[in-house]
């Protein structure tokens, strides 16, 4: 799955141009909007992590509360926040989307963002594969198959829940292999010869799980994204399955839509 974010500016000391509500503000909550800004901006609070309360940011900006509050509202407007009932401020996480026709690894889009991807490895098992999976890995039932779960994450905050199965024959050499921070796409060809080229994908909503919520730090019921996948090689034969389940916060779906001629 792939990564776009909210990119910080080249110069964090110049600040970005007011909005028009801001510049309708107050002077109080002007200021604490600059002041706040300009934090985000120097990466003083990681993606996705939750800020100070709001006495202790009030005094650090040298504002009241109430227009405290004011700036913290429009920040969220701007998409650099968001506010979360009973638990406080949090930064934006930084967004995963899917560029529209094309098939990129994690890493790749990570990398191209200027991000770092990280991958925590929570389970790697070798088992029968099930009814469905074998008919959608066109594999004989009960072939093996190496089913590999992990955390993926941009600069260390957690982003998504791969689950991907593959076929065992075809990705043995993916069994003893640290797959800590590593492109799964990039291991299997490099150590299995196996090329990614193309897949299937759907995508749908839902509500996070609670084993789910506390891998992604989120509330259990928050909203995610379930993508799902069959990705195929080079010669058109099933490599892998795949099921990623994103924050609703750090996933976009982007896709390229033609109208039928008919």
């Amino acid at each position: 799955m792939t990564v776009t974010t909210h990119d910080a500016p080249a110069s964090p000391s110049v600040p970005s141009p007011a909005p028009a509500a801001t510049a309708t503000a107050g002077p109080a909550v002007q200021l604490a909007h600059r002041a706040l800004g300009q934090l985000l901006d120097r990466r003083a609070w990681a993606a996705g992590s939750q800020l100070p309360g709001e006495r202790a940011l009030a005094q650090r900006v040298g504002v009241s509360r109430s227009s405290l509050r004011q700036a913290l509202a429009l920040l969220e407007e701007e998409g650099r926040l968001h506010s979360s009932p009973q638990r406080g401020w949090f930064v934006a996480t930084d967004v995963v989307s899917e560029p529209p026709s094309v098939l990129k690894s994690f890493t790749d889009i990570a990398r191209a963002r200027g991000l770092t991807a990280t991958a925590r490895l929570l389970r790697r098992e070798v088992r029968p594969a099930g009814y469905e999976e074998a008919a959608r890995l066109r594999i004989a039932p009960a072939a093996e198959v190496l089913e590999i779960v992990r955390v993926r994450g941009l600069d260390d905050v957690p982003v998504c829940l791969d689950t991907t199965v593959l076929v065992r024959a075809r990705a043995q050499a993916l069994e003893d292999v640290d797959l800590t921070d590593r492109s799964l796409f990039a291991e299997l060809e490099a150590r299995a010869g196996v090329r990614v080229m193309h897949s299937t994908y759907t995508a749908r909503a839902d509500g996070a799980q609670s084993a789910e919520a506390e891998l992604l730090r989120v509330p259990p019921g928050t909203p995610v994204l379930v993508g799902e996948e069959i990705t195929y090689d080079q010669t058109d034969t099933p490599v892998l399955l795949g099921r990623a389940v994103y924050r609703g916060d750090a996933y976009r779906l982007e896709a390229t839509l033609h109208r039928s001629s008919d």
